[in-house]
């Protein structure tokens, strides 16, 4: 069908902008960056990696055979998550001719091997494993793969959607190993191959947690036809990431918040599943996590030795600041074997695996090989990406953008957003992708919206020291000269000491919409409630004749306003109808719903009466942010945390907290066009997106962006040629000596002109 409804742009929280790849070294602290082996074909983003065992490699070739007989033989197997397939994060396996051979292995999707039936369609995969290969009641039971997918859709909200599945490497068949209404992450198989242990939502929910899930450690039998079923059962409270050293012996992370901080730290923990018995196995004062246990008493860990008490986006780290991969010996617990720190002493590793009986262990990194550097400075090859749409939204384009708050013009031919850190106004068009506007000082820029008359070419942001309700935030406008076409300095458009931020126009480019901290007087009082007020001239704003008047009025926070196409309604983000018994109290930032209010009917005495559209949950914590129209007023997309988290957050690399807590994209069909009162409390939703990471603050063009690096060419230089962004992935040494001075340049695939500047992390 194509995109015949347009595309949707969204920013990915915490995706590195230089690509993940797996890489192994010996299990030998003497270990060079030499010695590091790659266990990919490079291609795109890989992680989160297992080896494939003898037994189980040799299964799964011969089903290949069957398929195609010149598929050849494999010595070696990998599988591991790989972002090549339409920008989806699923499972993939890499087959290594042989043992010693250096050329890039082949990689295959599941879906290339077992059918799009299982292996197809919009959902996230992880945690691949393998287990089977033993006798039981007189029969052998061959292998499967275990891991994680999100490929059924959870009707609950706040519920996360992530089930264990096995999947027989001999004919394909797959059943779910995740009771109903239970959901687990971070599947392991024990040495047998004969028990999984995975990481269990606590009580079978989830609370809104971001880095620390609460989640118990349970492990079953893996053939269901086993002596008494599967057996589940929770042998660990408060654990997560388990990993088995003996069929006996379970590895796991569990952090540890002090009570009255929020302060967290991570230890990797052993449990003895015969004597019950638990013990700490790193030492208290690092961060441990991500355990891949070799032995009984041996264990792979990823530490942070040393925390990080500056902005690590911009300031430089020493070593012990940086992600590294340590061996533990429970016998020797005073004498840890630092893994990657020789080989790699200014660079995150994540997620350690066991290769070759322990002699060498697995991790992936960001690939800074792929860097060019020039003048000093660290140059990747990164564009727009188009990610695979469901089928409930196969008429639409999704677009991953680099940067945040992007906001598309009203004919799609200019594409604006801030990059990471809040401190510049970058601008995709025709002409070349630059920076239209950069800070100075302590301010920030925190949105980004078009006016939605082309003819007027301008663009609204917003401003201030801070994003808190206490910060004096500004609207402006950046303005595009029609004679250089050079864009002008901002012009502020906002009096007082409020914070007003969010403006979007109407569909004739007249009026702004936005929020503010602002009294019905405009008064300067220590009101901390955010409203909706409409701001009469777009143009002049409240330094000409032109008034603002007052759309919502509440002690609570409207935020996320976007007008209406039709011009009729503007949708938002509101926290009204949280219960005021509930903690945090009606000014609390962790509830929001989706809100439709009617534009025509605001007076200066009267405020309408706004619809709820939707809501994150029954109880009083949940998000729904960020609300945009579709062109054709059909749907609303928004972000949310309707599918709660889908990996275990501290696997990630995290290095800043988001503009809005963990969500995906998702929409919601509106039953009426012209009858607000008809769209309250919309039940059906969509999901667009299946992500580890957080997409956020969507936009909605009816455009399609067929190919968006031709369609704005990568290789206009910016205009002054100094802006150098910063990347925390990028201070220190490269593998090949290079100086890399922490800023962070993107190019087209051509990387044809030498030194210029792109985008940021």
């Amino acid at each position: 069908m194509g995109d015949t409804r347009g595309s949707i742009a969204f920013f990915g929280t915490y995706r590195p902008p230089v690509e993940l790849d797996i890489f192994s070294l010996p299990a030998d602290p003497a270990a060079k960056a030499s010695d590091e082996w790659p266990l990919t074909d490079g291609e795109s983003y890989n992680h989160n990696g297992r080896e494939i065992p003898a037994a189980a490699l040799k299964e799964l070739v011969s089903v290949l055979r069957k398929g195609d007989p010149k598929a050849g033989d494999a010595a070696k197997g990998l599988v591991f998550v790989s972002e090549r397939d339409n920008g989806l994060e699923t499972l993939h396996v890499a087959l290594h001719a042989s043992s010693d051979d250096e050329s890039p292995p082949r990689v295959l999707r599941l879906a290339d091997i077992y059918g799009a039936d299982t292996f197809g369609g919009v959902r996230l995969e992880d945690s691949g494993c393998f287990a089977g290969g033993f006798r039981e009641g007189g029969r052998t039971v061959g292998h499967s793969l275990i891991y994680v997918s999100t490929k059924d859709p959870v009707r609950a909200r706040r519920t996360p959607w992530t089930v264990v599945y096995k999947t027989n490497l001999a004919d394909g068949k797959t059943e779910r190993l995740t009771p109903p209404d239970q959901y687990d992450l971070s599947p392991a198989v024990s040495p047998s191959g004969k028990k999984v242990a995975v990481a269990n939502f606590q009580f079978h929910r989830w609370n809104g947690e971001i880095e620390h899930l609460k989640t118990d450690i349970a492990i079953m039998n893996v053939d269901r036809q086993a002596q008494g079923g599967l057996r589940r059962k929770v042998i660990i409270r408060n654990g997560g990431w388990p990993t088995w050293g003996s069929d006996n012996v379970i590895f796991f992370h569990r952090a540890d918040t002090k009570p009255g901080t929020i302060n967290t730290s991570w230890a990797v923990f052993r449990y003895d599943i015969a004597a019950g018995k638990e013990e700490r196995v790193t030492p208290v004062g690092i961060d441990a996590m991500t355990p891949a246990a070799i032995s009984e008493t041996r264990v792979a860990v990823a530490t942070v030795r040393k925390k990080s008490l500056q902005n690590i986006m911009t300031a430089p780290r020493e070593e012990a600041q940086y992600r590294h991969i340590e061996i533990f010996d429970t016998t020797a617990l005073d004498r840890q074997a630092q893994i990657t720190l020789s080989a790699r002493g200014k660079a995150d590793h994540y997620n350690p695996f066991i290769l070759d009986g322990g002699s060498r262990i697995g991790y992936h990194r960001c690939r800074t090989d792929k860097l060019v550097v020039q003048n000093g400075i660290a140059v990747a090859q990164k564009n727009f990406e188009k990610v695979q749409t469901p089928v409930s939204h196969k008429d639409v384009g999704l677009l991953r953008v680099a940067g945040v708050f992007p906001s598309f013009s009203k004919d799609g031919s200019k594409l604006a957003f801030v990059d990471n850190e809040f401190k510049a106004v970058w601008v995709a068009d025709k002409d070349g992708l630059r920076v239209i506007h950069k800070m100075r000082g302590q301010n920030k820029v925190f949105s980004t919206a078009w006016n939605q008359n082309p003819d007027k070419d301008t663009l609204y942001i917003c401003d201030g020291p801070a994003f808190t309700r206490k910060s004096d935030v500004n609207i402006s406008a950046i303005v595009r000269d029609q004679d250089t076409g050079k864009w002008r300095p901002p012009q502020r458009l906002t009096k007082g000491k409020f914070n007003n931020a969010f403006p979007s126009s109407s569909p004739d480019g007249s009026k702004l919409v936005f929020k503010s901290t602002r009294d019905r007087l405009g008064g300067d009082g220590d009101r901390m409630q955010t409203n909706l007020f409409v701001m009469e001239d777009a143009d002049l704003g409240e330094w000409g004749e032109g008034t603002v008047t007052q759309l919502t009025d509440g002690e609570w926070v409207d935020t996320h306003c976007s007008w209406s196409p039709s011009g009729d309604w503007i949708v938002f983000a509101s926290s009204q109808d949280k219960d005021p018994k509930a903690p945090g109290g009606p000014l609390d930032a962790g509830f929001f719903s989706i809100y439709l209010v009617n534009a025509g009917e605001r007076a200066p005495d009267k405020v309408p009466k706004p619809v709820r559209v939707v809501h994150s949950s029954d109880t009083f914590i949940g998000h729904v942010n960020h609300p945009v129209f579709s062109p054709d007023m059909r749907s609303l997309v928004f972000t949310s945390d309707l599918a709660a988290v889908s990996v275990e957050p501290i696997s990630m690399p995290i290095f800043i907290h988001s503009v809005r807590p963990y969500g995906d994209i998702f929409s919601v069909d509106l039953r009426d066009k012209d009858d607000i009162a008809k769209n309250k409390d919309i039940q059906e939703f969509h999901r667009l997106t299946h992500s580890r990471y957080e997409y956020s603050t969507p936009a909605w063009t009816e455009f399609a962006a067929v190919d968006p690096n031709e369609q704005w060419n990568m290789l206009k230089t910016i205009s002054d040629g100094g802006y150098k962004p910063q990347c925390p992935y990028l201070h220190g040494k490269d593998a090949e000596g290079w100086q890399l001075t922490g800023h962070l340049t993107i190019l087209n695939g051509s990387g044809e002109e030498p030194g210029t500047l792109k985008r940021c992390c």
